[in-house]
């Protein structure tokens, strides 16, 4: 991320390849190929993490004791909380900034399809349960999120600017595009991998293998970090109300279903973003150089690292607390040499 600025600071040429990108609504039959680039570029971001999910186990999760529950619970955080957390948080702290605001809004309602997959597996989370709400919230974000934009952007956003008011059919092929080809790519590949080779070399080989807005943020430097105001405030809040509910829930009903690592699934799937989808709309409709576009890409200099240091915090707090799931506890000291392993 570092390197990416310092590269759309220093290397002119760069900043002006990627601004004569700019998009003739959506369409995929461009005319440049630094038009592609960006297209594919952002396509590519999520088609890795979206092969990883294990699809195959959606039939035998749905049949696991308390999974409409936490459906229930990771909708309700999702697509009620987290949206209308980050709207507060926009007006409350960029009330002057209408541009700004738009992209940070951007970013709240795009739910977290992708990188929830590694704080789940950086804290020892539950995989397959993970697994689900991601695809759940897949098909969710195809279908709600051109409807969400239309209600938090334009009518409760606000129409300072004429960038403010977007058009439903624009943001929906936009969707399509950017969320429903990395999807449909990750599971042939997924399946296309696994009937060629085997399971084996599918999950130990193949899936382990893959591991430009620079001067534009160095530029408003001082506005960056007012959008790192409401980002930082929602990462943490969101975390830290779902993580403390499920917790609860556990002490309360006495239940497994309601153990760390159910704790760990629902708060970063509450707290996390999926802010290449951001990204890729903000572009798409405002430009790469726009106000917009620079806040949503603004989400992941600040998910990544705040999120990092709450893995810790999850780990911290898995041997400290009670919880239900008697194995969690003995399991707490080894999962913290884990990631620091990881880390080393």
């Amino acid at each position: 991320m570092v390197v990416g600025v310092l590269i759309g600071e220093y290397v002119p040429s760069v900043q002006g390849a990627f601004n004569s990108a700019r998009f003739d609504g959506v369409s995929i039959l461009v005319q440049y190929s630094t038009r592609h680039a960006i297209m594919i570029g952002l396509i590519i971001m999520m088609w890795p993490v979206l092969t990883k999910v294990q699809y195959e186990t959606i039939p035998q999760i749905f049949r696991a004791s308390g999974i409409w529950t936490h459906v229930g619970i990771s909708l309700l955080f999702n697509w009620v909380i987290g949206p209308l957390v980050m709207l507060g948080l926009a007006w409350a702290t960029l009330p002057d900034l209408p541009t700004y605001r738009m992209g940070v809004i951007m970013v709240g309602i795009a739910r977290c399809i992708a990188m929830v997959l590694i704080w789940c597996q950086l804290t020892k989370g539950d995989g397959n349960y993970c697994a689900i709400l991601v695809v759940i919230n897949s098909v969710l974000q195809m279908v709600l999120y051109s409807l969400y934009t239309l209600l938090f952007i334009n009518v409760m956003g606000g129409r300072e600017t004429s960038h403010t008011h977007l058009d439903y059919g624009h943001v929906t092929i936009s969707v399509l595009i950017y969320l429903g080809i990395p999807l449909v790519a990750g599971i042939l590949t997924r399946y296309t991998v696994w009937s060629l080779t085997s399971k084996t070399f599918l999950d130990n080989r193949f899936i382990r293998a893959p591991r430009s807005a620079g001067h534009h943020i160095v530029q408003n430097i001082g506005l960056v970090f007012r959008v790192f105001v409401p980002m930082i405030l929602y990462f943490v809040i969101m975390w830290s109300v779902a993580f403390s509910l499920i917790y609860w829930f556990g002490r309360s009903s006495k239940s497994s279903v309601f153990g760390y690592e159910m704790a760990v699934v629902q708060a970063f799937t509450a707290s996390s973003n999926n802010f290449e989808l951001a990204i890729a709309i903000a572009i798409a409709t405002c430009g790469v150089g726009s106000d917009e576009a620079l806040a949503a890409a603004i989400g992941p200099l600040v998910e990544v690292p705040v999120l990092l240091a709450l893995t810790w915090v999850a780990l911290y707090l898995q041997g400290k607390l009670k919880w239900t799931s008697s194995s969690t506890t003995r399991r707490a000291r080894n999962n913290l040499k884990v990631l620091l392993s990881f880390c080393n």
